[in-house]
């Protein structure tokens, strides 16, 4: 069996799509929905689409502690994450991402990420840098040639068997984000791999300003620091670097003048987050708070 666990909290009118594109998988799932106490019937349009729904208050959520409670609350021996702000893009969807755990050394995969049609340019790049067209399989010993790209795994549109979920004590509950890449390094620790699927699209991007960049990196930056064994495998600045530097290629190639500027201030803002997110224990405020 495949369980499709979805995270929601005021999903809005965008929900019936993604339940409907659930809904014509060639896959048939079991569907729980784990609800941060929404306002806007997210809940009931969920379980008109036949969803088990699980309530829990808003204030409780944690990224990898309610990813926990919901496997805890599913049925499947296949583990399928998807969050609300995504679209499959076809029927095959889910097919195609669980195809990988075919191979008993795969224990997780992850789909294919493509922009909005109204995405940034830059939003547009970060799409094609971090999900290309070609399939992939990594496992530890691709740090040397990947470094921290060796671990990235995205619960926008996931899949990991409940059995090694299990075995590795699931996802960390500790952590304000990220739960994802350090849950993909755990499993690479003990011997797994991960795989890309790239046939497995779907669409989500986001529009996020500078202030949000940096809070976001700021908050990798604490979670990195949280989990030093992880920094000792794979350090971040030169996939930074690397990112910065086709980013600016591609937004001049494709005529994206004024976006140069743009996406150089927005490095700023995350390298500046995440360096101060990484020496938040010298902060007695920040400190106590996280």
């Amino acid at each position: 069996m495949v369980s499709v666990l979805l995270l929601t909290f005021n999903a809005g009118e965008a929900i019936n799509s993604l339940l409907t594109s659930i809904k014509n998988q060639t896959v048939k799932c079991e569907l729980v929905v784990i609800d941060s106490s929404s306002t806007d019937g997210t809940p009931e349009v969920a379980m008109s689409y036949g969803a088990r729904v699980i309530p829990i208050d808003r204030s409780v959520f944690n990224h990898g502690k309610t990813r926990n409670y919901g496997i805890q609350n599913s049925r499947g021996d296949t583990i399928v994450f998807i969050t609300q702000d995504a679209l499959l893009c076809d029927e095959y969807c889910i097919e195609n991402l669980i195809k990988p755990l075919e191979d008993k050394t795969v224990a997780a995969t992850h789909g294919r990420q493509v922009p909005k049609v109204n995405a940034k340019p830059t939003e547009k790049f970060a799409r094609l840098f971090n999900y290309p067209e070609k399939p992939a399989i990594r496992g530890l010993e691709h740090v040397p040639e990947l470094g921290i790209k060796t671990f990235f795994f995205s619960n926008v549109f996931s899949a990991i068997r409940r059995h090694e979920f299990e075995m590795v004590g699931g996802f960390p509950e500790n952590l304000i984000m990220f739960e994802d890449m350090i849950f993909a390094a755990k499993l690479m620790l003990k011997g797994y791999k991960i795989a890309y699927a790239p046939e497995a699209i779907v669409i989500h991007s986001h529009d996020y300003s500078w202030t949000e960049q940096f809070r976001r990196y700021f908050q990798a930056g604490i979670s990195f620091k949280k989990n030093l064994w992880f920094m000792k495998y794979a350090k971040s600045e030169n996939e930074g670097i690397k990112f910065l530097t086709e980013e600016v290629k591609y937004l001049w190639k494709n005529n994206y003048y004024r976006w140069i500027v743009y996406a150089m201030i927005e490095a700023f803002f995350k390298y500046s987050g995440y360096k101060l997110g990484l020496n938040y224990n010298w902060m007695p405020y920040l400190r106590k708070k996280y």
